[in-house]
């Protein structure tokens, strides 16, 4: 019963985060298609799978390989007891992918 809820609920915001946010990846830029899309996940920013805000501001689509990544430094900080490490904080990816979109539409 557990697992059918969140996999119904899984399903619901995976589908909302892909009408919201660009279906590209928010780490490493690469672009996806109808035909690789199962490969763009959701992730949850704060990692709480139940935080789940309709604007999409805790969501970030990743590829497959940046998820995993993501997910396993977080696995080793919380190894860490979450100590601060003394560096700055990554920061958020700044690649648009759509920045020239209007530009290049008004060439044609």
């Amino acid at each position: 019963m557990a697992r059918s809820d969140a996999q119904v609920r899984q399903a619901g915001y995976r589908a909302q985060s892909l009408k919201i946010h660009p279906w590209v990846c928010a780490r490493c830029g690469r672009a996806f298609d109808k035909d690789n899309l199962s490969e763009l996940t959701v992730h949850h920013k704060d990692h709480n799978h139940d935080n789940n805000p309709a604007d999409g501001s805790n969501w970030e689509n990743l590829c497959i390989y940046c998820h995993d990544n993501e997910h396993a430094r977080y696995v080793d900080h919380l190894a860490a007891g979450g100590m601060d490490t003394g560096q700055e904080p990554e920061q958020a990816a700044t690649y648009n992918p759509f920045a020239n979109l209007r530009a290049m539409l008004e060439k044609k």
